[in-house]
């Protein structure tokens, strides 16, 4: 089965529906997949408010480091991982720490002036750029060979709903931020189709399962067992909205879109759900660049799950002498490692579909934040962890850096994935282009 009019044929014969196109095409025994060309992945992972320089970075360079206590849930990883010290955010202008260093995370560049008051510094509007992640995207949707359905998915976990500097770091140009889809309901419906109630979803579900079924006599053993993971996976989806949206209000109403409450002490769940539906995207091929907010710059969760009462802002605030909040703030910040840990571990025991190895061993994992400590509100030394051999970084390693500008990082990132631009955001913190070392 070869050639562009066969693929045609065949989606036509079966009536294979667009939720399921995707994947269907992404199996290698059907001969439709270009399985010349290695996929590449990368995911930006965010969450807010500095960390514990003490009990992050590692205290030795090179391969043979230690993990501090905030890093500990990477220990299975270690010779994935690359931590990298001394990474700084040089752009400066309107606006206060918090706003610049989530509006310039992702986009490198100044934000525009505006009337977005921040705590004690001018006010300022929207980045003046686009963010690497979508720039990263664009490169690849415009080569037939790399474009995939949405080309990036943006995926958020209890973001507020308004609208400003400290809640959005994908910019799809100039002051163009894009939200994060922080309902994990609404993504499911963004890849599988329009949920507007219970009969639709049931549809929309029950097509997929007939679609996989439609082309499982066809393929190999392997792919067989692909196709019945991602139908087991849409199954335990539907059956896992339904069970949620009862237990939440304790009777059946069928008027409200079933699912697990947008709510501070469902962050665990939605974590896990947003995660789960992440990697399922990359296994379908739906996207090849993701993020994955959680909370916002200036985030206020409240983790009470890890017996921490106060929001997470007022304890990043509270001085290094404060004993108590600095255990609470281990906890909450080595939490977020374990976000990315489980990300890691879903990744790594998930097939590559056409390809060699795991998700993992195609997938570059990068966890940062708005800023390097949180009750100084430096930008120096911001946090970036990565994870993963998507990029083809040499891995297994610490490495400190002399306070070199985060736009080389991003260069290195957007050459990483193929796309050889010679700077990226302000031009002037670019140097002598990526972030050396890195290879």
């Amino acid at each position: 089965m070869t050639g562009p009019c066969n693929r045609r044929d065949f989606i036509r014969d079966l009536g294979i529906g667009a939720a399921a196109i995707p994947f269907i095409l992404n199996l290698p025994s059907l001969g439709f997949a270009n399985q010349q060309r290695r996929k590449q992945r990368l995911v930006v992972m965010f969450s807010p408010n500095g960390t514990l320089p003490n009990l992050f970075w590692p205290d030795e360079e090179g391969e043979k480091f230690a993990f501090k206590e905030i890093l500990k849930p990477l220990q299975p990883f270690h010779d994935r991982t690359l931590v990298l010290r001394g990474v700084c955010d040089r752009v400066r202008g309107d606006g206060d720490a918090h706003m610049r260093g989530m509006g310039c995370l992702l986009t490198g560049i100044e934000l525009f002036p505006g009337n977005i008051q921040g705590g004690s510094d001018t006010p300022a509007g929207w980045a003046r750029g686009i963010s690497i992640d979508q720039e990263i995207k664009n490169y690849l949707q415009k080569d037939p060979a790399t474009r995939t359905r949405f080309g990036s998915l943006e995926f958020g976990v209890l973001v507020p709903e308004r609208a400003d500097t400290w809640t959005r770091m994908v910019y799809a140009g100039a002051n163009k931020p894009l939200a994060p889809v922080d309902n994990p309901y609404q993504m499911f419906a963004k890849l599988y189709g329009q949920l507007k109630d219970r009969e639709a979803l049931k549809s929309v579900l029950d097509e997929v399962q007939q679609d996989l079924r439609k082309v499982s006599t066809r393929v190999s053993t392997e792919d067989r067992r692909l196709l019945e993971e991602h139908a087991t996976f849409v199954r335990e989806m539907e059956q896992e909205l339904r069970a949620t949206r009862d237990e939440a209000v304790g009777h059946l109403v069928p008027e409200l879109t079933p699912g697990v409450k947008k709510e501070n002490d469902n962050i665990p769940k939605l974590s896990k759900m947003q995660i789960d539906l992440m990697v399922n995207s990359f296994a379908a091929d739906f996207a090849r660049v993701a993020t994955l907010q959680f909370t916002n710059s200036v985030g206020q969760a409240r983790m009470r799950w890890l017996k921490v009462e106060e929001s997470h802002h007022e304890l990043s605030h509270l001085p290094d002498s404060d004993a108590k909040a600095q255990d609470k703030l281990t906890r909450i910040n080595k939490w977020f490692c374990e976000q990315m840990a489980y990300l890691a571990k879903r990744l790594a025991e998930t097939p590559e579909p056409g390809g060699k190895g795991s998700l993992l061993d195609n997938t570059l994992i990068v966890w940062t934040n708005e800023l390097g400590k949180g009750n100084s509100h430096t930008l120096d030394n911001i946090p970036f962890v990565m994870v993963g051999n998507g990029l083809d970084f040499k891995m297994g390693r610490s490495l400190k850096y002399n306070r070199q500008p985060h736009n080389r990082l991003l260069l290195a990132l957007a050459h990483g994935m193929g796309h050889r631009i010679k700077a990226f955001g302000n031009p002037n913190f670019c140097g002598q282009g990526p972030l050396p070392n890195l290879t």
